[in-house]
């Protein structure tokens, strides 16, 4: 490997640069939460982070009254189990979904493909009405049915799959057919390996929709116990008497990200290799 002249050193020391100062940049917003969660009173007003002369204000007073004050232990597990949940439905029925496109012929699959796609056209917004009448009819309101349900079935996520799937070869698909895998093995136990990047990006994609979901929550659920994260944070402004308690709202707010946070970091080997696993092909 021919070694590197020092105009070549030189740009790559200031790419470094430039990428440490943007990652630092980035990091700000949530050094900034972190300061004002600690902080009481009006203080999260006057000091853009720290009252450097008067540290011994911070307190943790605000993170146990988020949970003294708050339901907002039972808003995390209710965010929890319906993102787990969420994930799971749609990353499996996803790839079964893609598997079936990429490797089956059957009559009407083109069509049936061009009704997929032209379904990606319609804004969610504009189908909230007849969802909403359909749940009702249902008798889902009020109920974690109507949330998981409706969007177990991504077009989107079958689309990625099919396009990730074309990667697993037909030979051996039709090896394990002769040693006597059933389809639905071939499914899990090899072209689901095949496509493990993908697959880890998607589920952070799907959880990550999940855990931020506000709108179709708010107008189904009822119940203030089955309230999820973005609806309990949402409530707290305002309360309590109309002045909203900013400390415990930043509070809430920084511990609502480290799930994502920590999930990003165990999947983002197979996050970043399934964004680039297309990069190289023709």
């Amino acid at each position: 490997m021919p070694a590197r002249t020092p105009l070549q050193a030189s740009r790559s020391i200031l790419l470094h640069i430039a990428l440490i100062v943007a990652a630092a940049c980035s990091l700000v917003p949530f050094f900034w939460l972190l300061c004002a969660s600690v902080k009481q009173g009006d203080d999260i007003f006057r000091w853009m982070f720290l009252p450097w002369t008067n540290l011994g204000s911070l307190t943790l007073d605000n993170f146990r009254r988020l949970f003294t004050q708050q339901n907002f232990g039972l808003y995390i597990v209710n965010s929890i189990f319906l993102s787990s949940m969420f994930t799971i439905l749609v990353v499996s029925l996803s790839s079964l979904g893609g598997f079936a496109l990429s490797k089956y012929d059957f009559r009407g699959k083109k069509p049936l493909m061009i009704v997929m796609l032209a379904t990606m056209l319609l804004p969610a917004q504009v189908l909230l009405p007849s969802s909403y009448e359909l749940i009702y009819h249902f008798g889902w309101l009020n109920s974690y049915l109507a949330i998981l349900i409706p969007g177990a079935v991504s077009v989107f996520g079958m689309f990625l799959f099919m396009q990730a799937m074309k990667a697993v070869p037909d030979e051996l698909l039709q090896a394990g057919r002769v040693d006597g895998c059933s389809e639905f093995r071939l499914w899990w136990e090899i072209s689901l390996p095949v496509v493990r990047p993908m697959t880890g990006a998607y589920t952070l994609m799907c959880f990550l929709a999940s855990w931020n979901s506000f709108l179709w929550p708010q107008i189904i659920l009822q119940d203030e116990r089955k309230y999820n994260l973005p609806i309990g944070l949402a409530n707290m402004m305002g309360m309590p008497e109309y002045q909203t308690a900013f400390g415990t709202l930043m509070a809430g707010t920084f511990l609502s990200v480290l799930p994502v946070v920590v999930l990003f970091f165990v999947l983002q080997k197979d996050f970043i290799a399934g964004l680039t696993s297309g990069a190289i092909k023709g």
